[in-house]
């Protein structure tokens, strides 16, 4: 079921695997890829949060599995994450979640969790 106000592009996440799960060349090519393509402008470098949520410390308002990661950066997230579905291709997208999903959780986190 799609949340309010967030249309959904493709299947729901708990059926979406990740072809790339644990691929050292796609988490590289998708670290390349979230520098390129400016999110680290509101993820912050190697994604630990700036304007938006750290996306490194291991806490998920959406849910951190591969598939709801995935979502997120196909359909968008409400109060500001934009929807990619229309720009990038699910490869690419998987790419991201695996560069993503391969950074070291963080032994100290700074922030509260949701």
């Amino acid at each position: 079921m799609a949340q309010q106000g967030v249309a959904t592009l493709g299947p729901r996440s708990d059926t979406l695997r990740n072809p790339d799960a644990g691929d050292q060349k796609s988490a590289a090519e998708g670290e390349k890829l979230f520098g390129s393509m400016n999110c680290d402008g509101c993820h912050g470098g190697g994604a630990t949060g700036f304007a938006a949520p750290s996306l490194s410390d291991g806490r998920w308002r959406y849910g951190g599995t591969d598939g709801a990661i995935f979502q997120s950066i196909r359909d968008g997230r409400p109060k500001g994450m934009p929807a990619f579905g229309e720009l990038l291709s699910p490869e690419i997208i998987w790419k991201l979640v695996t560069y993503l999903r391969s950074l070291p959780v963080p032994k100290t986190v700074p922030t509260q969790s949701w």
